[in-house]
């Protein structure tokens, strides 16, 4: 009987312990996030983004049930007062959330096991691939240059890049162990990083034949603590670098990088360097620009939106020509490019238009996302949550940010309480602003607001861990 008590009590507050693995997988599997997030309360309690029922996870569950289970039952087994039982089980109930770190803390040496297996696995097959290596780092643009670079380095070359934002160590195995062919030219992969040492990490890793490094900026201040400390971190890259580094330099951070860097290096995106775009054109159907590379112009045309991803074609567009890439492809490379999704991507539809920029996550790109919307005719409407993670700037960055909807929009919907306060403050001179806590509360209120020939834009989206 004490068996199945403990059994059944141990599968219930496994059950509700999903919520704390959920945290704890977003803020990618690190015990001192997790630990951060239960101190503000920031828990998964949506379906936003579900539970990703991963190996690890798996692991992770079952570490839990059967430590929960072995104390519940040496409990019941000792303990013959019902209310001191009664307590126990209570006491578990509330301490919850800090028992489950003991569940990390016991899976955590099979975990390290089973990751430095994976990465030797990874490792031992890219050693044995001919392709070159392509990194790219920053803070903004890592995934759309990635996109880009892919695009049109395939117009002459075979090229594997990492899938969708797979930036993480596990992730960039991955990648290397399901996607690279023996075939490939060149391999790309985005490094990421919220920490000092993460790109480091990443370039000892697969190694760093050629280089990127996107803009930096305030992004993950939380946990870098300084812009120093980010810069710093997107360093490493070029420390790793065997061959040359293309530095986009529309952050001065990013310049002062590339300054920094004593090898071959070269930076574009500004004017009257290596490579730049001038005579640009944004329109809500798609841009055109003449690219100036190596001194040598060409005027080119391209679906995608947005200046900032004109600078993103530039340095992508240098790159491949640094490798090799006849300038005709190049061109036809960019004509044939298609959007990433969720980034500036524009959805047509029968009543309104939808610009899906919802993986957009720092200030630039926000200010890029309304200046596209600002191309659209008719009536505009914005739904974001804001930004996060910028620390103390945190509020003063989104009461701006709602002063420049403002100017732009005709409607906005705050979503999410983390930064409704100074959205709403920014945004106060509105007369349609709208707040909205869960998806199912935007729908149905964009239901009652939307009207034939509005356009929307859907900037940025919280993690489920964040109110």
């Amino acid at each position: 009987m004490f068996v199945l008590y403990a059994f059944l009590i141990s599968l219930v507050f496994v059950t509700a312990d999903l919520m704390f693995l959920k945290v704890y997988q977003l803020e990618s599997y690190r015990i001192k996030n997790y630990i951060k997030k239960l101190k503000k309360m920031q828990l998964a309690f949506g379906g936003k983004t579900p539970l990703v029922f991963t190996n690890r996870i798996k692991r992770l569950v079952f570490c839990d049930f059967l430590l929960k289970f072995s104390i519940f039952l040496l409990f019941f087994v000792l303990i013959s007062n019902f209310w001191l039982k009664f307590s126990i089980v209570f006491a578990f109930l509330i301490l919850s959330p800090i028992f489950v770190i003991f569940s990390f803390l016991v899976a955590l040496p099979i975990e390290n096991q089973i990751k430095r297996n994976f990465i030797k696995r990874a490792k031992s097959k890219l050693a044995k691939m001919p392709c070159k290596t392509i990194a790219i780092t920053g803070s903004f643009g890592k995934t759309s240059t990635k996109n880009i670079l892919y695009q049109i380095l395939s117009e002459e070359f075979d090229v594997c890049a990492t899938p969708k934002s797979f930036n993480t160590p596990m992730g960039v195995c991955r990648a290397i162990l399901e996607n690279l062919k023996d075939t490939d030219d060149f391999f790309i992969v985005e490094f990421g990083a919220r920490q000092k040492g993460d790109v480091a990490e990443l370039s000892k890793l697969v190694g760093v034949d050629f280089g990127i490094i996107t803009p930096i900026g305030n992004c993950h201040l939380e946990t870098f603590g300084s812009l120093q400390n980010v810069a710093d971190t997107k360093y490493e890259l070029c420390e790793g670098a065997k061959n040359l580094v293309v530095f986009n330099g529309k952050s001065e951070a990013s310049k002062s990088l590339f300054e920094k860097f004593p090898k071959q290096k070269y930076l574009v995106a500004t004017e009257n360097s290596f490579a730049y775009a001038k005579n640009v054109e944004v329109t809500a159907t798609g841009s055109e620009f003449s690219l100036v590379l190596d001194d040598k112009e060409f005027d080119c045309k391209t679906k995608l939106l947005g200046k900032s991803s004109i600078d993103n074609i530039v340095v992508a567009s240098a790159m491949a020509y640094l490798l090799g890439e006849s300038a005709y492809s190049i061109k036809m490379g960019i004509a044939n490019l298609k959007p990433t999704p969720h980034r500036l991507q524009i959805i047509r539809g029968a009543l309104v238009d939808v610009i899906d920029d919802s993986y957009n996550s720092n200030l630039d790109g926000f200010k890029e996302a309304l200046s596209v919307l600002s191309k659209f005719e008719g009536r505009k409407i914005v739904v974001s949550p804001g930004l996060v993670e910028l620390g103390a700037a945190q509020y003063e960055t989104n009461k701006l940010i709602g002063q420049e909807i403002a100017k732009i929009a005709d409607v906005f919907v705050v979503m999410n309480a983390t930064n409704r306060e100074a959205l709403s403050e920014g945004a106060s001179s509105m007369n349609n602003l709208y707040f909205a806590s869960t998806r199912e509360e935007q729908t149905a209120l964009l239901k009652k607001i939307v009207t034939k020939g509005d356009v929307v834009l859907f900037e940025n989206d919280l993690p489920d861990n964040f109110a």
